[in-house]
């Protein structure tokens, strides 16, 4: 196990492939840890990328400060992150508050990311309304009262009553509350609309035919703030598409590392 000692906080990660490849740093969603990728990271090639992902603070093993936290606080985290295990010019992959994360750190630091994945994403996410309401109703009767609801937004109705959702239905009661909610409070003060207007890098933009919790019109509008952007849709897929449809969303992927960034050898 990996732990990254920062200033504010210890973050859990993992790296797999080539370590000489080039960068790819992959960033999860509310309520996941860094085995959402397992899937898609195991499609993947095993040289010339190196693939990293880490726990965001308040989730996974990452320590977990008390809330609430702001987008910048989580933007310097994986600032520090990236230069502590010494990567820039990464290919970022950030999927819902992932995405967020990322396009904040390729307005802040764009020396830091070549290109970007916004999958599931939006430079807005919600409303403030809706995510004080979610965070009041987690204090009183916690995550677990909610997780029935949260699942319907993230999955297709034929994946959520497989077995394998009950993983993730695991995964999201086990957050800690305080990791939840501080994340929570970042949405809800968030709009990326500006600065993510001014970026100027390759953007791939994922959605989910099924996606309740970021509609596949959010993010179409969201990626096509960037100029030269490019936008798909997986069909029959909701929030968490490297769940449900790992081939296709690899493939999108690798394709966007190839034409975009020129990632010759995957």
């Amino acid at each position: 196990m990996r732990i990254a000692r920062l200033k504010s906080v210890d973050l859990h990660w993992r790296e797999d492939g080539d370590p000489d490849g080039i960068p790819v740093v992959f960033a999860n969603s509310l309520g996941t840890d860094l085995r959402l990728w397992d899937k898609v990271i195991a499609l993947l090639p095993s040289s010339g990328v190196r693939l990293i992902r880490f726990d965001k603070r308040g989730h996974g093993l990452s320590s977990c400060p008390k809330p609430p936290y702001s987008m910048e606080a989580l933007c310097e985290d994986t600032e520090e992150f990236l230069q502590e295990i010494g990567v820039t010019g990464c290919i970022f992959v950030g999927l819902s508050i992932g995405g967020c994360i990322g396009q904040l750190l390729a307005s802040r630091r764009p020396e830091l990311v070549k290109g970007l994945v916004l999958s599931n994403s939006a430079a807005k996410m919600g409303t403030p309304q809706m995510w004080e309401e979610r965070i009041e109703r987690i204090r009183a009767t916690g995550i677990d009262s909610m997780a029935d609801a949260i699942l319907e937004r993230w999955f297709g109705e034929a994946f959520r009553h497989s077995d394998e959702a009950v993983l993730w239905r695991h995964m999201l009661i086990r957050t800690p509350a305080d990791g939840y909610i501080g994340c929570s409070a970042a949405l809800a003060a968030s709009d990326l609309t500006a600065s993510t207007s001014e970026l100027a890098l390759p953007v791939l933009g994922i959605g989910g035919e099924h996606d309740l919790a970021s509609p596949s019109s959010v993010v179409r509008a969201t990626t096509e703030l960037v100029p030269g952007s490019r936008f798909v849709e997986i069909a029959t897929a909701g929030h968490l598409p490297c769940v449900e449809r790992p081939e296709i969303y690899a493939d999108h992927l690798m394709t966007f590392l190839k034409e975009n960034l020129h990632v010759g050898t995957v």
